[in-house]
C-alpha cells in the first residue's frame, strides 16, 4: 500500500511539473510521507523541465543516495542553462563513469556551444562509445555549420545510422548548399521520412518550388509532417492558392496544418478567409488563434482582435503579448495596462512592449515607472527607454539612460549607439559624441552602417564635417541614409557646392536618391545661392525619380527664391504647393520678407500662418517685428495684441552647454536650477561689463 501511494505521488509530481505547476509539484513532494529515489529524481526532472537549474541543484545536494540517472539529470540541467564549467565539475565528481549517457550528455553540451576541442578530447577519453556518442559529436559540427569538419568526422565513423546521414543532410540544407545536399540525399542507403522532409524544406527555402513538388510526388510514403512541410513551403514562397489546394487534398490534417494555412492567409492580408478557416477548425489551438489576433493587430482591427482574445479560455504568453502590443500600437494604453495587470506571468517581451507603448503615446513618466518596476532588464528594455526619450525630444534623459545602462554592465548594441549618438547630435554635445565614437570602436560596432550613419549625423550637426567625411569614407557599402546624412551635413554647415558635388557623385555610383536626399540638396542650393541648380533638381525629383514633392521640398524652394530676392517666384511656389502641412514654407517666406522688408507679401504670409498655426507665438512676434522695423507701429501693436486673442502660449526659452563631459540645461524662469543665485550674479556682472564696453 505504501509503495502504491509513493508511485501515485511520483506520478502526480511528474504531471504537475510537466504542466508548468512546479510549485505544486514541490508542495506535493515535501508532503510525501515516504520518498524513494524515483521521487527525488522525478522532482529534479520537474525542475529541469521548467528550467529551474538552481532549485534542481539544491535538491540534488540534499540527497543521501544518488544513481546514474540523478547525476545525468543535474548535469543536463547545467548544460541546458549554458553552465558548462559547472556541468564539467559535476561530471568529474561522478563516482561511476561507465554510463555512456553521462559522456554523451557532456559531449553534446560542448559540441552545441562550438567547443569542439573539449568535446573531441572527452570523446577520445570515452571508455565505450556508441552511435549516440558519434552522432553527438557530428551534430555539434553540423549545427554550428562547420561542414568541413563534419564531413571529415563523418568519413571517420566506423558505423552510421539514418540519424548520422540526416544530420549531414540538414547541415548542408542550413548552409543553403543545395547541390551538396541533393548529392548527399542520393547517397543515403535507405532514406526515411525525415530525410525526405529535410531535402524538401531545403528546396522550398531556396525557392526551388517545382523541384520540391516533384520530390513530394515521388515520396514512397507521406506522413502529416511531409504534407505540412509542403504546404508551409508554398506559403513561404507566396503561392497561397497552391498551398490551399494541397491542404484540401490532405488526407489527415492536424492542428499544424490548420494553423499553417490560417497564418498564410493572415500574412497576405486575407483576414476574412483566415477567420472562416479558424471557425471551421475542429480543435482550435492557441497558435491558430494568436495568428488570427496578430493579423487583426497588423491591420489595426483592434476591436476584433480584442473580441477573439477574450473568447480564448487558456492563453499563453505569446497570446497575451500579441494583444498588449496591439493596444500599444494604436495608443490604447489603458487597455494594454489592464491586460498587463491581469497577467500572472510576464516575460521581458511583456515589459518591453509596455515601455515602448507608453513612449510612443508620449507618456514617458509611465514608461519610466514600468521600467523601474521591471526586475530583470535586458538590452531591449534599455533601448526601448532610450528610444522613447529620443522620440519625445528628451535628449538629455536619453544620454543619462545610456550612461546608467553602461554602469549596470549591459553592453550597448548598434541600436543603443545609434540612439545615444542621435541624442548627442541634437544637443550638439560633440565631446560626448566623440566618447561614444570611441566606445563604438571598442565594442566592434564600427562596421554597422546604422551606427556609422548616426556618427555622420552627429559630427555634421556639431559642425565637424571633416570627421563626418572620415566616417563616411570608412563605410564599406554606404546606403542612401549614409549619403543623405553627409549631404545634409554639408548643407547645414553652409557648404552648398560640396553638398551638390556629393549628390552628383551619389548618382554616378548608382545610388537612388529618396525624399530626404532632395531635402538636403535643395537646402544646399538655397544656402549656396544656386538658384538654377535648385530649380533643376526640383524638376528632376518628379521627372526622373518619380518622387512626390513634400512640404519640406517646397519650403526649400521658397527659401531659395526668397534669399535671392525673388519674392514673386517664392510666393507662387508657396501658393502652388500641393501639401497639407505647408506652414514651414509660409514661415520661410515670412522670414525672408522681414530680411528684405517686403511688407505686402509679409502680410499675406502672416495671414496664411495664422490660419495654419494660430497657437504659435513666434509667427505673431515675427509679424510685429517686421512692422516695427519699418516704423509701422500700429500694425506692430495689433500683431502683439493678437497673441493674447489667439490663446497661444510662448514656449519657455531653453539653452544648454557641454562642460567637462556634462550637458547643463538652462530654462527661462527655472527656479529649481542648482546654484541659481550664483548664475544670476555672474550673468548680471557680464551684462554690466558688456554695457560699459559698448559705452566706451
Amino acid at each position: 500500500m505504501t509503495q502504491k501511494n509513493t508511485v501515485t505521488y511520483n506520478s502526480m509530481i511528474s504531471v504537475y511539473a510537466k504542466n508548468g505547476r512546479v510549485h505544486d509539484a514541490r508542495n506535493l513532494f515535501d508532503g510525501m510521507p515516504q520518498r524513494n529515489l524515483v521521487s527525488w529524481n522525478t522532482m529534479i526532472a520537474g525542475y529541469l523541465h521548467n528550467d529551474q537549474t538552481e532549485e534542481a541543484y539544491r535538491l540534488f545536494e540534499r540527497m543521501c543516495k544518488r544513481n546514474r540517472h540523478t547525476w545525468t539529470l543535474v548535469i543536463t540541467c547545467f548544460i541546458r542553462s549554458g553552465q558548462l564549467e559547472r556541468a564539467r565539475k559535476l561530471f568529474d565528481l561522478v563516482p561511476d563513469k561507465q554510463d555512456v549517457v553521462l559522456w554523451n550528455a557532456m559531449i553534446a553540451g560542448y559540441a552545441k556551444k562550438g567547443k569542439f576541442e573539449e568535446a573531441k578530447l572527452l570523446f577520445n577519453e570515452m571508455p565505450v562509445k556508441n552511435l549516440v556518442s558519434w552522432n553527438s559529436m557530428l551534430a555539434g559540427y553540423t549545427k554550428n555549420q562547420e561542414m568541413r569538419l563534419a564531413l571529415q568526422f563523418f568519413d571517420e565513423m566506423v558505423d552510421r545510422d539514418i540519424v548520422s546521414w540526416n544530420l549531414m543532410l540538414d547541415g548542408f540544407v542550413q548552409l543553403g548548399v543545395m547541390d551538396s545536399a541533393w548529392d548527399f540525399f542520393r547517397r543515403i542507403p535507405d532514406p526515411n521520412v525525415v530525410s525526405w522532409v529535410t531535402i524538401l524544406c531545403g528546396l522550398m527555402q531556396n525557392g526551388r518550388v517545382l523541384e520540391a513538388r516533384g520530390l513530394f510526388d515521388k515520396m514512397p510514403s507521406r506522413n502529416t509532417i511531409s504534407w505540412n512541410a509542403m504546404i508551409a513551403g508554398y506559403i513561404n514562397n507566396c503561392q497561397m492558392d497552391q498551398a490551399m489546394s494541397l491542404f484540401m487534398e490532405m488526407p489527415g490534417r492536424d492542428s499544424v496544418s490548420w494553423t499553417t494555412v490560417i497564418n498564410g492567409y493572415v500574412r497576405i492580408g486575407n483576414l476574412d478567409k483566415a477567420r472562416n478557416l479558424l471557425e471551421e477548425m475542429p480543435l482550435k489551438n492557441i497558435a491558430a488563434q494568436t495568428a488570427m489576433i496578430h493579423g487583426y493587430v497588423e491591420s489595426q482591427r483592434i476591436d476584433e482582435a480584442g473580441q477573439l482574445f477574450h473568447q480564448i479560455e487558456t492563453r499563453d504568453l505569446v497570446c497575451w503579448n500579441t494583444m498588449i502590443a496591439g493596444y500599444a500600437q494604436v495608443g490604447r494604453m489603458h487597455e494594454a495596462l489592464d491586460l498587463f495587470n491581469q497577467m500572472s506571468k510576464k516575460d521581458a517581451v511583456t515589459w518591453n512592449t509596455m515601455i515602448a507603448g507608453y513612449a510612443q503615446a508620449r507618456q514617458m513618466e509611465s514608461a519610466v515607472a514600468i521600467f523601474m518596476e521591471m526586475k530583470e532588464k535586458n538590452i531591449v528594455s534599455w533601448n526601448s527607454l532610450i528610444t522613447g526619450f529620443l522620440q519625445n525630444n528628451l535628449y538629455l534623459d536619453a544620454l543619462k539612460s545610456f550612461v546608467c545602462m553602461c554602469k549596470t554592465g549591459i553592453k550597448p548594441d548598434h541600436s543603443t549607439f545609434a540612439c545615444g549618438l542621435s541624442a548627442g547630435a541634437h544637443l550638439a554635445a560633440v565631446q560626448m559624441g566623440k566618447q561614444l565614437h570611441q566606445l563604438v570602436i571598442k565594442s566592434g560596432c564600427v562596421g554597422d552602417v546604422s551606427v556609422c550613419n548616426s556618427l555622420i549625423a552627429m559630427y555634421s550637426k556639431c559642425g565637424h564635417m571633416m570627421s563626418a567625411q572620415f566616417v563616411f569614407e570608412s563605410v564599406n557599402n554606404p546606403d542612401v541614409i549614409s549619403w543623405n546624412s553627409l549631404i545634409t551635413g554639408y548643407a547645414w554647415n553652409g557648404h552648398g557646392n560640396e553638398a551638390v558635388a556629393l549628390f552628383e557623385q551619389m548618382l554616378q555610383e548608382g545610388v537612388t536618391p529618396d525624399e530626404v536626399t532632395f531635402i538636403g540638396v535643395l537646402s544646399a542650393c538655397s544656402h549656396g545661392g544656386l538658384i538654377d541648380q535648385g530649380a533643376k533638381y526640383f524638376r528632376k525629383m518628379t521627372e526622373l525619380f518619380a518622387i512626390k514633392h513634400l512640404s519640406e521640398h517646397y519650403s526649400c524652394m521658397v527659401d531659395l527664391f526668397s534669399r535671392a530676392g525673388k519674392f514673386e517666384e517664392a510666393f507662387q511656389i508657396a501658393s502652388d504647393a500641393k501639401t497639407k502641412e505647408n506652414a514651414g514654407l509660409w514661415g520661410a517666406l515670412l522670414g525672408a520678407c522681414r530680411k528684405h522688408q517686403n511688407l505686402r507679401l509679409a502680410k499675406l504670409a502672416a495671414e496664411k500662418l495664422s490660419e495654419l498655426e494660430s497657437d504659435k507665438t513666434s509667427n505673431y512676434v515675427l509679424t510685429s517685428n517686421i512692422n516695427a522695423e519699418v516704423g509701422n507701429w500700429d500694425e506692430a501693436e495689433k500683431a502683439r495684441i493678437s497673441i493674447m486673442g489667439s490663446g497661444a502660449e510662448k514656449q519657455a526659452g531653453c539653452s544648454w552647454i557641454e562642460l567637462e563631459n556634462q550637458v547643463h540645461v538652462f530654462r527661462s524662469n527655472d527656479q529649481a536650477l542648482p546654484k541659481l543665485q550664483e548664475i544670476y550674479t555672474t550673468l548680471n556682472s557680464l551684462a554690466a561689463k558688456t554695457f560699459v564696453t559698448c559705452m566706451a
